[in-house]
């Protein structure tokens, strides 16, 4: 697999922020101060595939995303998305800007957002074996918390494309729980100068952050997560929890499934879906972590070092 070590080029800076000059009211003055902004842009992915002979490039997505790791953006978007399986199906990745989309040629009204410039568009060429299923690629498989589709059939879905599920051993203790916020935030180089930022990290069962990715959408800085880790050949994350610095959404928890994680903690609401899949796929959920309190949606279990008010047993 020939996949960059350096995920997807940023800017000439190499830097996802943006500094402009802003007026800053503090009571009845004002003054001109320098402030930092989080970049947004827009990145095409698309997907090359077919027999040697027979190749079709195709765009299969254009996600709103902060420039930086794209290319493990574009692998764990095909991978969380059940497009692919195994970091095998790639063969390359490579930014593809100024490219034709095969059916859709890139819109003139988003020259402004720089849509076909070098960097933000990224192709992942995929094995002359690989199959892809069109249905997949429509994103027809699964329901997202804005569709107007079932639950039931939502979770009917995810079992159709979701990998082989293990028994689920990961067991974390309380105190560490309250501790994970402050050193996901510590971690946060651009959050802390833009203050703009979702942030996703992996902490093992001792509470040790591996891995850290920042993006102004959430599910942007899950597929940044999980896709460095599976280029890196290190999925399923059986041993691994999932720290959202948001709420907990259907995606978010589709994506963490198709990760092997077996724990998802939030700082923010889960919805009542991603609780659904919670409690289908046995993943303990945990939302509202502050610094003295959480609630655990599913897998109370898992959750140890602390006792229960109505039968005063210590778990």
């Amino acid at each position: 697999m020939n996949v960059s070590t350096f995920s997807g080029p940023v800017h000439a800076t190499d830097d996802p922020m943006l500094q402009i000059t802003i007026e800053r009211v503090t009571g009845q003055t004002s003054r001109q101060v320098l402030d930092s902004l989080a970049i947004e842009e827009p990145l095409e992915i698309q997907i090359a595939y077919g027999p040697q002979r027979l190749r079709r490039t195709r765009s299969i997505s254009v996600t709103m995303r902060t420039p930086g790791k794209d290319f493990d953006l574009a692998a764990g978007f095909l991978m969380t998305e059940g497009v692919i399986r195994d970091a095998n199906d790639i063969t390359q990745i490579t930014d593809a800007g100024d490219s034709f989309s095969e059916g859709n040629p890139t819109p003139q009204a988003m020259d402004p957002l720089k849509l076909g410039s070098k960097w933000n568009v990224v192709r992942v060429e995929l094995g002359t074996d690989v199959e892809v299923s069109v249905a997949n690629l429509q994103r027809n498989f699964y329901t997202t918390s804005s569709c107007g589709i079932c639950g039931k059939a939502s979770l009917l879905a995810l079992r159709t494309v979701c990998p082989p599920r293990a028994k689920n051993n990961l067991t974390v203790d309380a105190q560490l729980l309250y501790d994970l916020p402050g050193r996901l935030r510590a971690s946060q180089g651009v959050f802390d100068r833009t203050g703009g930022l979702h942030a996703a990290g992996l902490f093992d069962s001792a509470g040790n952050l591996s891995a850290i990715r920042e993006d102004v959408g959430r599910h942007n800085a899950v597929d940044k997560l999980i896709g460095s880790e599976f280029l890196a050949d290190r999925t399923p994350l059986r041993d691994r929890l999932l720290l959202l610095s948001g709420r907990a959404s259907f995606e978010l928890l589709q994506k963490a499934l198709m990760g092997g994680l077996p724990m998802v903690v939030a700082v923010g609401a889960p919805s009542s879906l991603a609780v659904q899949v919670a409690k289908e796929f046995d993943i303990t959920l945990v939302g509202f972590l502050r610094e003295d309190h959480f609630n655990i949606y599913h897998g109370s279990e898992r959750i140890i070092g602390f006792s229960s008010a109505s039968t005063g047993v210590m778990k």
